[in-house]
């Protein structure tokens, strides 16, 4: 009899959870329109986080942005990892897949065998996407070569942020993926649903 009990339980905390995060994530939203500039990571308080709104599948988006050459985008893989690319124009998005090849892939194929089926843009406050045409040449630069894959040492996070800072240390999370976004744009890192 005490086992239903404590899944009612868990599920009602669960449930409140769901409510604080999405309430959370419509106070940052509303918060930005407020914005008159693109805020940079010294204008932060000291308690507001380098990312402002992570991608999610869960809950509404407010702000649509169209892609451009250079764009940081991703996608969700079973509401728990990101997969992460380069946006270089015409529906084409440049990615290292699981088995280690660098191609390039519309955005249907980018979200295929995922859970998400949505894109996200990295922006900064005003729904500027974050972007870089250098990154996006090296990227192109690679298509069709293999890397060593590693699900830890060597990700498709790995790869776009050594498009942008070629020999930088290796990163493994997308939290530290966004993170590092943040500090190499000087922008709070607000990802937004893809206009497609």
């Amino acid at each position: 009899m005490p086992l239903p009990l404590l899944w009612l339980g868990a599920a009602a905390l669960s449930a409140m959870t769901v409510k604080e995060l999405a309430t959370e994530r419509q106070l940052q939203q509303a918060k930005r329109k407020n914005f008159r500039q693109a805020k940079k990571l010294t204008d932060l308080d000291r308690h507001e986080p380098l990312v402002a709104i992570y991608p999610t599948d869960l809950f509404a988006t407010i702000q649509n942005v169209a892609p451009k050459f250079g764009a940081i985008v991703c996608c969700g893989i079973g509401g728990v990892l990101d997969h992460s690319g380069i946006w270089i124009g015409d529906d084409t998005i440049l990615e290292l897949d699981g088995r280690g090849l660098i191609k390039a892939v519309s955005t249907r194929r980018f979200t295929d065998n995922r859970t998400g089926d949505k894109i996200f843009v990295a922006c900064d406050s005003q729904a500027n996407c974050l972007t870089s045409e250098a990154a996006a040449q090296r990227a192109i630069s690679q298509i069709f070569q293999y890397q060593q894959y590693h699900v830890i040492n060597n990700n498709c996070h790995q790869f776009v942020w050594q498009c942008l800072k070629p020999g930088d240390e290796k990163l493994t999370t997308f939290k530290e993926f966004s993170e590092r976004l943040a500090r190499y744009f000087d922008r709070q890192v607000y990802w937004d649903l893809c206009e497609l």
